[in-house]
């Protein structure tokens, strides 16, 4: 089993970093896909599984490992296609990073930082069916030798629990022999897990705002980073622990450092792109973690394997890098 320090072949050092994307769930993986990663010096790919769940008070998450027709089922989120994807990656030096998620279908929201019971009963319910869900996805990650586990993502209401969130820990320990981290969200839930004790890596779902205008200079994103840097240092002081970006990333828009964590809306494949202003965001925040000791890296969000640099405007209006200057500033820092 690798482990959080092992180092993919692709990788042009050996410090341990996760120089990582979120690869996009696609109905094949080919090793023509992943070529364009290894030139940006990429070693690490988070791949996301979802689970169901009817309405964000429903104390069961339905489980789904084969390919199914409708909306948001690929086969790259089919065991089938996730391990053919770690094969793919691996023989190219790429380690996985497996990262499930919850997908919320009805009343309540639609964010898993809806989920929220309404009573003690429903909580152990949700928990109990919660636990079904993620372990059978670390059964999977160490029967397929996958290099780290997320035992969650943005599920802020549930953290109060932490005797909970130990319980499944020590579940998914007796499964899974790799590294273990939980993808808290930027918006201070991260400051309120207590958990990270427990696990090896603390995990942010880095969409911090850096900007209330359009189209700001990198100067200013590096002013606007420092109240979360301390932040994050706090937490990281308080643990002991290494932190990992399980998801940063920016939009092609001018308001890109405005709502980091916003999609661009249906109009935005008729603007022209912002690539200056994602690229910026990129620096300025390559430029401020990558020198800190503790900052072990990030997975891009997000990578469209195969997409063409003629491909679709809605793909170049949302967050890929790919074939954008911000691709360029990626694999500038990964390559160091």
């Amino acid at each position: 089993m690798l482990t959080a320090n092992s180092s993919a072949a692709a990788g042009p050092v050996s410090d341990g970093r996760f120089r990582g994307v979120s690869w996009v769930a696609a109905d094949s993986a080919a090793s023509a896909d992943l070529a364009p990663l290894l030139r940006a010096h990429v070693t690490w790919i988070a791949q996301t599984p979802f689970g169901w769940q009817a309405g964000a008070a429903v104390p069961t998450v339905q489980l789904h490992t084969q390919r199914l027709s409708g909306r948001h089922r690929y086969w790259g989120e089919s065991d089938y296609g996730l391990v053919q994807t770690a094969r793919q990656a691996r023989k190219q030096g790429i380690n996985t990073l497996l990262k499930p998620h919850l997908w919320l279908r009805g009343p309540g929201g639609t964010w898993p930082g809806d989920v929220e019971m309404q009573s003690a009963a429903d909580w152990q319910a949700w928990f109990a069916s919660y636990s079904v869900f993620i372990l059978h996805y670390a059964r999977l990650a160490e029967e397929q030798q996958m290099a780290a586990f997320c035992i969650g993502t943005e599920l802020e209401k549930t953290v109060s629990h932490e005797a909970e969130w130990r319980a499944l820990i020590r579940q998914v320990r007796q499964v899974y022999h790799g590294p273990l981290t939980y993808a808290a969200n930027w918006s201070g839930e991260f400051e309120r897990v207590r958990f990270w004790d427990a696990l090896d890596f603390i995990g942010i779902q880095a969409y911090f705002p850096l900007s209330q205008a359009d189209s700001p200079p990198k100067k200013s994103l590096l002013t606007n980073w420092q109240p979360h840097l301390k932040a994050i240092a706090r937490v990281q002081k308080q643990f002991n622990k290494p932190v990992v970006f399980t998801e940063a990333g920016y939009k092609s828009t001018p308001d890109a450092a405005i709502e980091p964590w916003k999609w661009p809306d249906h109009t935005a494949a008729f603007s022209p792109p912002d690539e200056a202003t994602q690229a910026a965001c990129y620096e300025a925040l390559f430029e401020t973690f990558w020198p800190q000791p503790w900052f072990k890296g990030l997975f891009v969000w997000k990578w469209y394997p195969g997409l063409a640099a003629d491909g679709p405007a809605r793909r170049h209006a949302d967050f890929t890098p790919q074939h954008k200057p911000a691709e360029r500033v990626m694999a500038a820092w990964y390559g160091r």
